[in-house]
């Protein structure tokens, strides 16, 4: 194809296109591409999801991707320079996936930390989701990457997620949940939208003229492209009268030729319609393309990136991330005292486990994994003598197993063949029409399958299993479709003639159907896997699969253990050391899209674990993976505790860091973690009833909510400690500039680091409303920057610019937004819950504004 699209007349483009044309540019061919047309030299266009790592355009034969903290990690750090250094990072590795559009950031709010996707967000609080995102997005597309900012708007659960409607007031909806978009509009202008599956005021956020023509196009000014989550689009004329101007994946269920002609013809959709919705994407992938000739006509090949200056990067943005919540008798750093080894314990069910990432669309291939154990016995100083015990374990799904397997020749992983059935539906096992080696035991056929294939068909995933102990295994095998294993020919799992419903593969799939085996170290033994789609052969459960949308299966295995032998070996482990760092928390089994947690609660015996560890030994240190809350009945026992979050690759490294003191850390709460559910301020209204979903606490999401109902959370927002100290000093605040919508405010304080060893601390700037009426929060973040590398007894002066949004309501009668005449003040915070200094701006003059 050449490149005279580059320099092409958009109306000469769109007249010469016939109406079939132009409906293809509204849809797609598959997953990951927009269409081309040949006939004008019209490119496709490749796009890959984020938002923290690129996965690239496939699941079932993934291309080893960097995989970055998750978005709660990279809010904590309060840093805005460095999220644009995450956006300039995730270019790059989108561009050598042959991608030039990222589908990230996310930005909902956390309104309940058991969303499924809550880790997904970064923050509960709107100005620090704005500020993070708009960084992100300046520096993804500061190398020509489009942002896709994602899920537009109200997408904080999945339960019933593309049903459900979000029901609240204007002013929750403008000054909680569109006010990060609105953030990152003003200061990033993201070139893409992708809508939320659910509705606004009954009515789908893809088919919402209010939201996409009225807010974002008008009030806004947005003018680049709106796509659907993928499938969901729920209509013909609706969506694209509403402005949604591409429906995700393809091939598209809604915008088919016949469709869309019928909707032409009957005048449901109006020519002029069609050709604006075409017009905006013609824009789109002719930017795009004139910005990345090089990806749009390259070879179409993903590559992987794997730099020391990429990992020292990763290494960085993970440890700047984590947040020490608490550390009694300063057990933190470990470090050995002068001619004595200090014995440190490693345990918990996540010490070993390569967690990185939360589940669903954010979920990847990582190029290597630095688990927790490699990174602390790796990077143990000398005089530090280390310990392990598993104490439990705490997973959903057996672990995979890509570790253990090589083909029949030797190489990594397992062989996968493709085979056609007859014509009486059986598969023809002499002839397979394609085969993978694949690194994975979770095989995603949803967005891939070979040229050829029948209807049904049948694969086979073989592989040599060897494990490196010689005791009893056990094997878990969860299907969308139906499968069956087998070891050394022998059938050990039957997931395919009866099923029982499950969770697996957001909904469509089974629960995981268990077999234990004997097995001997080094030794290894043929295994093998049967899938099929088509469905079981009788029972409810026949009616629930949907192989044409959703197909996959995971195998799973570890060693099989006593939990109560477990449980004492770790206490006896725990009582004869020094210092215990147990790792623990969620994974992507618990923390994932498709589905809610139904409690705070850490899984298995995890909290009885970190209870009885920590009364054999208090100097221990708890260490929480997980992109949201927990709850933690046990924290007035341990002297340690750090959120770790989901830290990617480098997980391993990072946490050594922070552990011994290599990175003293400065990483604040970017949520609330409540001390148990009931505290939530979403509580009771964490679920969808009758297809809505209350919002009742309204504004006060959070802290807010904290702060209004006087409840003392277990953490607050904001907060967290140093390995120094600080003494924040000499607030000043300038006159406001002006008394309109040019309002500005300077916020000035002396930043001094009284401690013995460099730092960095976050300066959070609060502002409260004067009474005006209407319900505000008490104290919002309205403000905040991070001073770094503050070195013993320096002084810095920090400076907090604050504008017209500081300020401001959503006045629900005025229907704009509003600042009254009055007394703010202005509030310097340790974290939502400690302020450290107060000042006050009169501001004259009320006035409203609107736009941005």
């Amino acid at each position: 194809m050449s490149r005279s699209f580059l320099d092409a007349s958009i109306p000469d483009l769109v007249g010469k296109l016939n109406t079939n044309e132009k409906i293809s540019l509204l849809g797609a061919p598959n997953w990951w591409n927009t269409n081309a047309v040949e006939r004008l030299e019209i490119p496709a266009i490749r796009m890959s999801d984020g938002p923290n790592g690129v996965r690239g355009s496939s699941h079932f034969v993934s291309t080893p991707a960097q995989c970055l903290p998750c978005a709660t990690s990279m809010a904590s750090t309060f840093d805005k320079e460095l999220l644009y250094q995450v956006g300039e990072f995730l270019a790059d590795e989108t561009k050598i996936k042959s991608s030039v559009i990222l589908l990230a950031p996310t930005c909902n709010i956390q309104r309940n930390p058991l969303g499924g996707r809550a880790f997904e967000s970064f923050s509960e609080d709107p100005h620090l989701s704005g500020m993070m995102a708009a960084s992100y997005v300046n520096g993804l597309q500061s190398k020509n990457v489009a942002s896709t900012i994602k899920h537009f708007v109200a997408n904080d659960q999945e339960h019933e997620r593309t049903a459900a409607d979000s029901v609240m007031s204007e002013r929750a909806l403008r000054e909680v949940y569109l006010y990060p978009f609105m953030l990152a509009q003003k200061h990033a202008k993201p070139w893409a939208f992708m809508t939320s599956y659910g509705r606004i005021e009954g009515v789908h956020c893809s088919e919402s003229p209010k939201l996409i023509q009225d807010i974002l196009r008008k009030e806004w000014g947005f003018d680049g492209i709106v796509m659907s989550d993928w499938y969901g689009t729920y209509s013909v004329d609706l969506a694209v009268n509403a402005g949604l101007d591409l429906e995700m994946p393809g091939p598209p269920r809604w915008r088919t030729p016949l469709l869309i002609t019928h909707m032409l013809s009957s005048q449901k959709i109006l020519t002029t319609t069609l050709d604006k919705r075409v017009s905006l994407m013609l824009e789109f992938v002719q930017r795009q393309a004139r910005r990345n000739p090089e990806v749009v006509y390259g070879d179409g090949k993903e590559r992987m990136r794997d730099t020391e200056e990429g990992r020292k990067f990763c290494r960085k943005l993970a440890a700047e991330g984590t947040v020490v919540l608490k550390n009694e008798g300063k057990v933190l750093p470990v470090k050995p005292t002068e001619g004595r080894t200090v014995k440190v314990a490693l345990m918990g069910p996540n010490m070993k486990g390569r967690v990185i990432s939360g589940g669903g669309s954010a979920a990847l291939k990582p190029s290597y994994v630095v688990t927790p154990h490699d990174g602390l016995v790796n990077n143990a100083p000398a005089g530090v003598e280390l310990q392990y015990e598993l104490g439990c374990y705490a997973h959903r799904y057996l672990p995979t197993l890509e570790n253990h397997l090589t083909t029949q020749s030797g190489k990594p992983g397992w062989t996968c063949s493709f085979y056609n059935h007859d014509a009486q539906d059986h598969p023809i096992f002499d002839k397979p029409i394609a085969e993978f080696i694949l690194a994975d035991t979770r095989i995603r056929l949803n967005d891939f399958l070979p040229d050829r294939l029948t209807t049904n068909w049948t694969i086979r995933v073989q592989g040599l299993l060897t494990m490196d102990k010689t005791t009893t295994y056990e094997f878990g095998l969860t299907v969308a479709g139906r499968a069956r294993l087998f070891i050394e020919g022998k059938q050990v799992i039957d997931n395919w003639t009866r099923q029982t419903p499950g969770e697996f593969f957001y909904g469509q799939g089974t629960v995981e159907e268990k077999a234990s085996v004997d097995l001997v170290k080094g030794k290894a033994v043929d295994i093998m896997v049967e899938y099929t789609n088509t469905k079981p052969p009788d029972g409810p459960e026949a009616d629930r699969s949907q192989p044409a949308l959703m197909r996959g299966v995971r195998l799973g295995g570890c060693e099989k253990i006593d939990p109560d032998e477990a449980m004492v070996r770790a206490e006896k482990l725990a009582a004869s050391s020094d210092v215990v760092i147990l790792v623990a928390g969620l994974s992507p089994d618990w923390e994932s899209e498709g589905f809610d947690r139904p409690t705070l609660d850490m899984p298995g015996r995890t909290n009885e674990l970190i209870t009885r560890v920590a009364k054999a030994n208090p100097n221990t240190v708890v260490c929480i993976q997980a992109g949201s809350a927990v709850s933690m009945p046990w924290v007035s026992g341990t002297n340690g505790l750090i959120q770790a979050w989901y830290s990617g690759n480098e997980v391993g490294n990072a946490l050594a860091d922070v552990v011994y003191g290599r990175v003293n850390p400065s990483g604040r709460l970017s949520l609330t973690l409540p001390t148990r559910e009931q505290d939530i301020a979403a509580y009771p209204n964490l679920r969808s009833e009758g297809g809505k979903i209350h919002y009742n606490e309204e504004l006060l999401v959070g802290y807010k909510f904290y702060n209004a109902k006087g409840i003392s959370p277990l953490f607050p927002f904001g907060f967290g400690l140093s390995y120094t100290t600080f003494t924040t000093s000499d607030l000043s605040l300038t006159e406001p500039s002006s008394h309109d919508a040019s309002l500005r405010v300077d916020v000035s304080v002396n930043v001094t680091n009284t401690g013995s060893i460099g730092g960095s601390e976050i300066v959070q700037v609060y502002v409260s409303l004067p009474e005006h009426g209407f319900t505000t929060p008490q104290l919002q973040l309205r403000g905040f920057t991070k001073v770094r590398d503050l070195a013993p007894g320096e002084t810095r002066r920090a400076t907090v610019q604050l504008d017209k949004y500081a300020f401001s309501f959503w006045h629900p009668v005025e229907d704009a937004w509003s600042v009254r005449a009055g007394t703010y003040g202005v509030f310097i915070g340790k974290s939502s819950a400690e302020m450290v200094l107060q000042g006050s701006v009169k501001i004259k003059q009320s006035f409203l504004w609107s736009g941005l």
